[in-house]
C-alpha cells in the first residue's frame, strides 16, 4: 500500500477540478457518489444535519469534501443554502420524494435560481410509482428486478452485500447521470433533474441476462446457468485448508488450461457445455480442489490462463502482490481504503481530507470564483 501525506491534502486535481457540487448528507449511495466526484477533483460541500450516524462520520466515503452544519428547517439557513446553490454546478440529495420540496429546496425553486444546475436525486424506488414513498433498502430494490432471485445457491437467494442496489445500481448510475448532465449543461447552458432510482439501476445491470433470456440461454433458477455457479468451470471451490479459490474458465482454451493444470484427464470433462453434466462435474472438480491448500493452488494456477484467483478476505486483499503493485488500496488518514478509480493519465484523481467549513465562507468563496 502507498501512504498519503499525513499532514495535508494534495492540491485539487482531477478531471472535475473547478466543478462545484452541493451534497445534502445521506447514507450509502449518495456519500459514495460524492466521494467519487470529490476524488475526481470536484469541490464538494456536504450539508450536515448536526450529529450524524456513524456512516457519515467515517473517513472513507466521507473523504474529500468540506462539511458544513446546516439546519435546513431554519428559514435563514435555507436562504443561505439557496445562495450556495446559485453558484453550484450540481446538487445531490437522497431524501424520500417530496422532502426537498417541503423544505423549499425542490427543483422548481432551485432551478429558477440557477437554471444550469444539474439536480441529482437518489432514491430506492424513484420519484414516481406505487412504491415511491415506501421505505426500503438495497435488498428490497434488487428483489423486484430479478437480480436477487438469480444470486445464491439452488436452495435460496443470498444477499450480495449491498453492492448491486446501493452502489452498483445507485451510486454509479448517479455519477454517470451527474457527469452526463454536466456535459450537456456545458453545451446548452441548462440544467435538469436526474431521477436516479436504485431499482432502475439494478434492473439496468441485468441487461446481459435479459439478452441471455431472449436468446433462450437463461433459466429462472439458481445454479443452472453459465454465470450463476451452475457451470463447473465458473465458480468457487474449497481447498484443503478451508480457504477458497475462484475459477472462470469459460473459453475453450482457458478450460483446456484448467484441465491441464488440475489434472482433469477423465473424458467426462470433455462435455464442457453440457449443462446436464455440470452438477456431477462440479462434484468431481470439488474433490480435486480439496486435495491442495489455497496457497498450493495459487502456486499452480495464479498468473496462468485458467482465469484463476484466490478468494481473499478484505483484510488480505491490500497485500496481494498485484493489488499492492497497482496501489489499489492506500493508507489515508490512518485507514486502509480503496484508491480513487478509475485512473486518469493527465488529470489524476486524488484523496483529500474532509474538513469542517462555514457556510457563509463557502458562499463567499464560490461567488468570487463565479
Amino acid at each position: 500500500m502507498t501512504d498519503a501525506p499525513p499532514s495535508e491534502s494534495p492540491a485539487r486535481t482531477g478531471p472535475l477540478t473547478g466543478f462545484r457540487i452541493v451534497e445534502f448528507a445521506g447514507l450509502g449511495p449518495g456519500p459514495f457518489a460524492s466521494m467519487m466526484l470529490a476524488d475526481m477533483g470536484a469541490d464538494v460541500v456536504t450539508l450536515m444535519r448536526g450529529e450524524q450516524p456513524q456512516g457519515l462520520r467515517g473517513r472513507v466515503m466521507m473523504r474529500g469534501r468540506r462539511k458544513v452544519i446546516a439546519d435546513l428547517k431554519d428559514e435563514e439557513t435555507r436562504a443561505e443554502v439557496l445562495d450556495l446553490l446559485a453558484n453550484a454546478d450540481a446538487l445531490i440529495e437522497g431524501f424520500r420524494p417530496g422532502v426537498m420540496e417541503r423544505l423549499g429546496l425542490g427543483p422548481d425553486v432551485v432551478l429558477a435560481r440557477n437554471p444550469r444546475l444539474v439536480y441529482g436525486r437518489m432514491t430506492g424506488w424513484g420519484q414516481q410509482g406505487p412504491l415511491a414513498h415506501a421505505a426500503g433498502h438495497d435488498i428490497n430494490y434488487i428483489a423486484l428486478t430479478g437480480a436477487l432471485a438469480a444470486i445464491g445457491p439452488r436452495e435460496r437467494p443470498v444477499t450480495p452485500l449491498n453492492l448491486v442496489g446501493d452502489f452498483g445500481g445507485g451510486a454509479l448510475y448517479l455519477v454517470a447521470g451527474i457527469l452526463a448532465g454536466l456535459l450537456e449543461a456545458s453545451r446548452s447552458g441548462q440544467g435538469q433533474v436526474i431521477d436516479c432510482a436504485m431499482c432502475d439501476g439494478a434492473a439496468s445491470l441485468m441487461s446481459m441476462f435479459c439478452e441471455f433470456a431472449a436468446g433462450g440461454r437463461w433459466q429462472d433458477r439458481r445454479e443452472a446457468n453459465l454465470l450463476d455457479g451452475g457451470a463447473h468451470f465458473y465458480g468457487t471451490y474449497e481447498c484443503a485448508d478451508g480457504e477458497f479459490i475462484a475459477v472462470g474458465s469459460i473459453e475453450p482454451q482457458f478450460y483446456a488450461e484448467l484441465r491441464r493444470l488440475a489434472g482433469l484427464d477423465d473424458a467426462v470433462f470433455d462435455a464442457q457445455m453440457d449443462a446436464e453434466s455440470w452438477p456431477a462435474l462440479k462434484e468431481k472438480l470439488a474433490a480435486v480442489f480439496r486435495k491442495k491448500t489455497r496457497a498450493q493452488w495459487c502456486a499452480v494456477m495464479e498468473g496462468s490462463d485458467v482465469c484463476f484467483a484466490p478468494v481473499l478476505a478484505l483484510s488480505e486483499a491490500p497485500h496481494h502482490p498485484h493489488m499492492a503493485a497497482r496501489g489499489v488500496f492506500v493508507s489515508h488518514d490512518g485507514v486502509t481504503q480503496p484508491a480513487p478509480a478509475p485512473r486518469f493519465s493527465r488529470t489524476p484523481s486524488a484523496i483529500r481530507y474532509a474538513e469542517a467549513a462555514n457556510l457563509a465562507a463557502v458562499i463567499a468563496t464560490w461567488r468570487v470564483k463565479s
